[in-house]
């Protein structure tokens, strides 16, 4: 993925832990303070970063740049835009002396941005393409361990209801064995933020090998779950350090899939409402009278 106007600073983040040592120090520089390019040529930008020149402009290369003046001019592009936006809270961590209101709007604040850095990191056609595939599909399956399990089946629950074929795991010998089982026509999502869950990685090489068609949700560009996948799909992670996984991740993992949803909804609504409208009914069926 290249980083374009507009999500070039939420590309590094997502690149950040595929970095070397000495662009892990570039790119905090500029994740931290990303005015001071637009202020220095590349000789004075390669002294103060403590890097040299060419190193310099590989790591522009490495974020889908020619060199060194398109990626500052691209840059700061994206920060007038930035400046140009309403203001919000700098900062959302939450400290001791918040009150409910002032925590509640941090947290807005926070879902807000997790939201914006998604929609600027998902690729449209790797989304598109995605969608296709789920509407192709004989079964899907979506693979997630803690926390991204729950999204897992979260999702499971939403597709049911307009009548797809989905099951979702999140115990890794299950996993291991609908993976071993599945054949051509099958889909399988594999959600994990940080990219590196070695289960859910492990199921998706393995359903893969056997025919299947294979997505990875995830935050971390080149992390090692997007080597086993067809198709790739990028969410945020804008959060405080005291929120915890919760807010962030969880948010962004539930507005892509929520996404997905509406997109296969948008394709055959007809017979999506028809099949939402069997699921309700059968449960309101079952109520004690």
């Amino acid at each position: 993925m290249a980083a374009t106007s507009g999500n070039i600073l939420d590309t590094i983040g997502a690149l950040y832990n595929s970095l070397t040592k000495t662009e892990k120090k570039i790119a905090s520089t500029i994740l931290s303070s990303p005015h001071l390019l637009s202020q220095c040529s590349l000789a004075e930008i390669a002294e103060q970063f403590d890097v040299g020149e060419a190193t310099f402009i590989r790591f522009c290369r490495t974020l889908g740049f020619k060199g060194f003046t398109d990626f500052k001019l691209q840059l700061s592009i994206e920060l007038a835009t930035r400046e140009k936006q309403p203001n919000s809270l700098l900062d959302s961590d939450i400290t001791p002396t918040d009150d409910a209101q002032h925590i509640a709007e941090k947290l807005q604040n926070s879902i807000n941005n997790v939201i914006s850095e998604t929609i600027n990191l998902l690729d449209s056609s790797q989304l598109e393409e995605s969608v296709a595939a789920l509407r192709r599909a004989n079964r899907i399956f979506l693979f997630g361990v803690g926390s991204s399990g729950v999204t897992a089946e979260d999702t499971k629950h939403k597709l049911m209801r307009i009548g797809l074929q989905v099951d979702a795991t999140s115990n890794n010998h299950f996993m291991y064995m609908q993976a071993a089982l599945m054949r051509d026509g099958d889909v399988v999502i594999g959600i994990s933020h940080s990219g590196y869950s070695k289960e859910t990685t492990q199921a998706l090489s393995i359903a893969r090998k056997n025919g299947a068609t294979t997505i990875a949700l995830t935050h971390n560009l080149r992390s090692p779950i997007t080597q086993v996948a067809d198709y790739v799909l990028i969410n945020g992670h804008r959060q405080g350090q005291l929120q915890g996984d919760s807010i962030g991740t969880k948010i962004a993992q539930l507005f892509v899939l929520d996404l997905i949803y509406a997109l296969l909804v948008q394709a055959e609504e007809d017979n999506a409402v028809e099949m939402k409208q069997k699921t309700v009914n059968v449960i309101l069926e079952q109520r004690i009278k």
